[in-house]
């Protein structure tokens, strides 16, 4: 029921004609088949969803009854005609999706229909083929709008007369066209606060001076060379997007400006201040010829001294990942006191220094993954340059210790990543004394610490107590073949926080391994090990998940599901075992768990002489072979008992016969009576 306060009377809506949904004054009709807006729905409709349909013509009188309609999707129809009266009554109308039609057949008469949206705010024409001229005419008389997108079009080419009336816009998306070039195009949206030009094909954007703009998307193009006008206007950029194109160095960016976020991943960025043969190259010009029509402009740049030029204090995202950075120029990161995350990974970096005078107090993230490091260096007074540290990843180096102390002061470090590097934890079991140690990583009473990763190490049989006063909450030692060459003691500090464990291929083979007293634990790894046996301290534990993947495994045991290991478990790997085919009563008891999951259930094979099968759909023949063999088993038993059985009955036999006149004579003076014979 509805009820028309207008009227002041109660009306009984009948459903929605056609499929259709109404939710308060929302009409959904998406993906109803329809090839014509329907005209009986209600009056009062502001939002109408015609989403994935099969409309081809907008007409004159499609929208008539619908004088009140502020919203209008016909996203992903076959719309190729909007007639210009089609909006005369919904002169309201103030969002439109047109996305992925064919609206570049009748170009011009639709566009004398939108031109009728005195009001609209919003419009998505992308998808219709269009070309930049075809944009022009669309939208030249839609000066009210504030956003708009005609991303995945055609458009090849940015004029100035392009975009010329829409001095409202703030939001503009042509990310996915075929853009190579950009002429004045944006110098008269002064209010242009978002752009969008990603998944283009621009070489460089010179002369950059949208001093109104707050972020700047031009990724994944093929740009060289980013260069601000050399001005001392304050631009607003706070977000600058220049990741996955071709940067040969880092972009000069405008000297005044409130930029925040830098992204320059995937790029082939490389710093030349000192080259590796010690060349210094602080004094080389490079000079830019452009030429605009019949004008000529040279601009000479010191591509080092601008990096200093640009004010760069209130940046606090700074990625540099995917580069050729093989080091960073002196002073680099003192431009940057507000930095919180800094990211070069992946890049050429064979040293990293903390100094300092790089003034790192705000940096919340490192990473230096993926590099060729060597050496990590740090100043004396390293416990006040990383204070606020949380995330430290150093993973995939060639590192072989790391800074004394360097986590003595990081009163906030959360998460260290060692993997792939071949260091050892302190102390190490095999030095008299600490003195005599080989260099080694300490993380003993940084109380702040839950994610460690050694993943692939080298590690061998730990011993002590590397984690002593630590509160580990997940912990990952896989691929390390001989880190439990010595047993779980040295987990025994973590006993109480541990609850991710993986051991994933660490040449786990015996089932005698104890992990009762890791009693927090809630996801164990036990991958890619030699395990035979199921360890029996597993069934006490009361784990969410466990992978058993590539072990050798015949079978679990009967009661698995009766353990509370069997009652706590939500996620079970046991993929790529070799089960056996006739005995798995564990897991017909595992398919009646409540609520666990086998998650490669379908992976999951057992043997059966030389055919490998599906445990859930075993072939009548096999189910015959286990129960013979069940019964040849109890046969067997039979046929070795009974010669053990006749033996002893013979012997006994033969025994009592060779006694029998003894044993009569025995009785006889026993008893005192005369036997006639």
């Amino acid at each position: 029921l509805a009820v028309g306060w207008g009227s002041g009377v109660v009306a009984a809506w009948a459903p929605p004609p056609g499929g259709c949904e109404l939710v308060q004054s929302t009409m959904d009709c998406t993906g109803r088949w329809l090839s014509s807006v329907p005209g009986n729905l209600r009056g009062d409709t502001e939002e109408l969803l015609l989403d994935d349909n099969t409309i081809q013509v907008l007409g004159n009188a499609s929208l008539l009854p619908y004088i009140q309609l502020c919203h209008l999707s016909l996203t992903r129809n076959r719309l190729e005609l909007i007639e210009p009266g089609a909006f005369l009554s919904s002169q309201g109308l103030q969002e439109l999706s047109l996305a992925d039609n064919l609206l570049f057949t009748n170009y011009s008469l639709t566009a004398a229909a939108l031109s009728a949206l005195q009001a609209l705010r919003t419009l998505d024409l992308a998808g219709n083929r269009l070309t930049e001229d075809m944009v022009s005419v669309l939208v030249w008389n839609l000066s009210s709008l504030e956003s708009l997108s005609v991303a995945r079009n055609v458009i090849m080419r940015l004029d100035s007369y392009m975009f010329t009336n829409l001095t409202q816009l703030l939001e503009l998306n042509l990310e996915k066209n075929y853009i190579f070039e950009i002429d004045k195009a944006f110098e008269g949206l002064q209010r242009l606060q978002r752009l969008n030009i990603a998944y283009n094909y621009l070489p460089c954007l010179v002369g950059f001076g949208l001093t109104q703009l707050r972020v700047l998307n031009v990724s994944n193009n093929i740009i060289e060379w980013f260069l601000a006008l050399e001005t001392d206007d304050l631009f607003e950029l706070e977000v600058l997007d220049l990741s996955h194109n071709h940067l040969l160095f880092f972009p000069v960016l405008p000297r005044q400006n409130k930029l925040h976020s830098l992204l320059l991943q995937d790029n082939r960025m490389s710093f030349y201040q000192h080259l590796p043969n010690g060349t210094s190259l602080a004094n080389v010009t490079v000079q830019f010829l452009i030429i605009d029509g019949n004008s000529t402009n040279i601009t000479t740049v010191r591509l080092w001294d601008e990096l200093c030029y640009s004010n760069l204090s209130s940046l606090r995202l700074l990625d540099m990942s995917q580069n050729q950075v093989w080091g960073l120029p002196e002073g680099f990161l003192a431009q940057m006191p507000s930095l919180t995350h800094l990211k070069l990974n992946q890049n050429c970096l064979e040293a990293f220094h903390l100094l300092e005078e790089d003034s790192l107090a705000t940096l919340a993230e490192l990473d230096l993954s993926q590099n060729r490091l060597v050496e990590l260096g740090a100043d004396v007074g390293v416990g006040d340059i990383l204070p606020n540290l949380q995330l430290f990843n150093v993973s995939a180096n060639r590192l072989r210790a790391l800074p004394p102390g360097l986590f003595t002061h990081t009163r906030q470090i959360t998460t260290v990543d060692l993997s792939h590097n071949q260091v050892n934890l302190c102390p190490q079991p095999d030095a008299a004394s600490e003195r005599e140690s080989p260099p080694c990583v300490d993380i003993r009473g940084v109380e702040t610490l839950t994610h460690l990763s050694l993943a692939g190490c080298g590690l061998q049989g730990l011993g002590g107590r590397p984690f002593q006063g630590t509160a580990l909450v997940h912990l990952d030692l896989s691929d390390n073949g001989q880190a439990l060459s010595g047993g779980l003691g040295w987990l025994q500090d973590l006993a109480l926080t541990l609850q991710v464990l993986s051991l994933r291929n660490t040449s786990l083979s015996s089932a005698a391994v104890d992990f009762s007293a890791l009693s927090s634990l809630v996801r164990l790894d036990l991958s890619g090990n030699c395990l035979t046996v199921f360890p029996a301290s597993l069934g006490t534990l009361e784990l969410h998940s466990l992978d058993l993947r590539d072990n050798c495994l015949a079978a679990l045991p009967p009661a698995v599901a009766r353990v509370p290991l069997g009652r706590s478990l939500r996620e079970l790997y046991l993929s790529r075992n070799p089960y056996n085919c006739c005995t798995l009563g564990w897991w017909d008891a595992l398919q009646r768990v409540e609520g666990l999951r086998v998650a490669d259930g379908r992976e999951v094979t057992c043997r059966h002489g030389a055919h490998v099968l599906s445990p859930g759909a075993l072939p009548q023949r096999v189910l015959q072979s286990c129960r013979w063999q069940a019964a040849d088993l109890a046969l067997l038993y039979l046929v070795l008992a009974l010669p053990t059985c006749l033996t002893l009955l013979v012997a006994f036999a033969v025994v009592f016969l060779m006694l029998k006149e003894k044993l009569l004579k025995m009785l006889k003076n026993r008893c005192g009576v005369s036997s006639p014979y």
